[in-house]
């Protein structure tokens, strides 16, 4: 037994790489060679995998069995070598999946697939729009990217990045050159709009240098602080304080305002907002208007130009 603990202890320190190899190589020489000592035990070289696999795994269906004295060593090599193996191996395998979830939660796992969408500050703006993005495309990959110690929200499509999101190294584990779209929220935990806003500045001027052909949005606590983000070529804006009061004091006025904004911006009622190429006989904004009308859509907009009307 001392010299059996001895030797598992060797196999637990052996590098991964030879601890694989040799396991395939002791469940195909053992195939092998218990087919070729009992062939009348073992007729097929699968009937003898089989044969072998069960036993290192522990199972022993007992269809099949050596007899002869040959076989049945090697039966007991494979007792005592293989089956403390074959353990090792599953050891490794179960510590392997329960690290690489240990490090998902931990956002240290480095994303590398393309074409997803990056929030960056988690909050419940955030959550909200990571369900807006999944009402919208239940497929898509999203990438959380802030400071907590652990991931705030995970599915198989969901994946987190903990580090600083103004850092290079932070960006480039999210693989911001090949995403959709950053979206980059304020920070909640700031109590200073200049302050928060200097940070976003701060996350955005990254994001810009890493990857200038992605489509940017940017959070901004105060309306006058937008020149400051217009050097490094920011896609968009969304001011948060001016919105809601500027929406506020619409509703107030008129009855029924907020229902008609949430019903162009939410999802949940259906896409209402849509993106159409200029037709070719679409020679005035009164063909557009015409056409798109007998489809069901109204114009409302060229591009940022909401005085089409006028």
């Amino acid at each position: 037994m001392y010299i059996l603990r001895k030797l598992f202890t060797k196999m637990v320190n052996i590098n991964n790489y030879i601890l694989f190899l040799s396991s395939g190589l002791l469940v195909v020489f053992g195939t092998i060679l218990i087919v070729n000592v009992e062939r009348d035990s073992f007729p097929t070289y699968f009937d003898g995998f089989w044969w072998v696999m069960t036993t290192v795994t522990t199972v022993g269906y007992g269809d099949y069995y050596p007899v002869t004295v040959a076989g049945r060593l090697i039966a007991i090599f494979l007792y005592i070598l293989g089956i403390g193996l074959i353990g090792v191996v599953i050891g490794k395998v179960v510590d392997g999946l329960a690290g690489f979830r240990k490090k998902r939660l931990e956002g240290a796992i480095v994303y590398k697939d393309k074409n997803h969408y990056i929030i960056i500050g988690w909050s419940q703006k955030a959550s909200f729009a990571i369900q807006e993005i999944m009402d919208t495309y239940d497929q898509a990959e999203i990438v959380i990217i802030d400071d907590l110690k652990e991931a705030p929200f995970l599915k198989d499509n969901i994946h987190y990045i903990r580090g600083n999101a103004s850092a290079k190294e932070t960006l480039m584990k999210a693989n911001v050159s090949e995403a959709q779209a950053v979206m980059i929220f304020s920070d909640d935990r700031i109590n200073d709009d200049q302050l928060i806003d200097g940070k976003s500045l701060l996350i955005a001027s990254t994001v810009e240098a890493l990857a200038p052909n992605v489509h940017t949005i940017v959070e901004v606590m105060e309306e006058a602080h937008i020149k400051n983000f217009k050097h490094i070529k920011v896609d968009e804006f969304i001011v948060s304080n001016e919105t809601i009061s500027s929406l506020a004091v619409r509703s107030a006025f008129m009855n029924g305002v907020s229902s008609i904004y949430g019903q162009l911006l939410s999802r949940s009622h259906g896409d209402d907002l849509h993106l159409i190429p200029r037709q070719k006989e679409w020679k005035t904004y009164q063909d557009a208007f015409d056409s798109l009308l007998k489809q069901g859509a109204t114009l409302i907009a060229d591009g940022n130009d909401l005085n089409i009307g006028v």
